[in-house]
């Protein structure tokens, strides 16, 4: 029996798989190219729940048009509405008030000023309902 055999090494003798070494450098080579392959796989993280990732201009954008939008929806409905009813000008101030507001509010909301109405899960709506109504 060769000495390979009582060292618990195969006894064939050549193919260079008892050298440590070599295992090792092996090894970390192939852990190497899988941390590459999975970092090219990886999906990129996504922001948490109330985190920004806007710039400074996208977000001052974003604000300006929900406001514009907001009065200018406000000012057609009470124009729309003083022309129907014939209230002029009192449909378009009021309106325009409210659309006002709503863009306020709006940007308010998105700037995270005001939180955000909390709407119940539809299981617990359902449980407040089933309370109310004795079934």
């Amino acid at each position: 029996m060769n000495r390979k055999a009582q060292q618990g090494g195969s006894a064939d003798g050549g193919n260079g798989r008892d050298d440590p070494d070599r295992e090792g450098k092996d090894l970390e080579a192939r852990l190497r190219q899988l941390e590459a392959n999975l970092a090219e796989r990886k999906p990129k993280p996504e922001p948490a729940d109330g985190e920004r990732t806007t710039t400074g201009y996208a977000q001052a954008v974003k604000l300006s048009s929900e406001f514009i939008a907001a009065v200018a929806v406000g000012f057609a409905i009470g124009y729309g509405l003083d022309r129907f009813a014939g209230t002029k000008p009192w449909g378009m101030i009021v309106f325009l008030l409210l659309g006002f507001c709503a863009g306020v509010l709006n940007v308010m909301r998105s700037a995270g000023v005001v939180a955000r109405p909390a709407l119940p899960e539809r299981g617990e709506a359902e449980d407040k309902t089933k309370g109310r109504n004795g079934r």
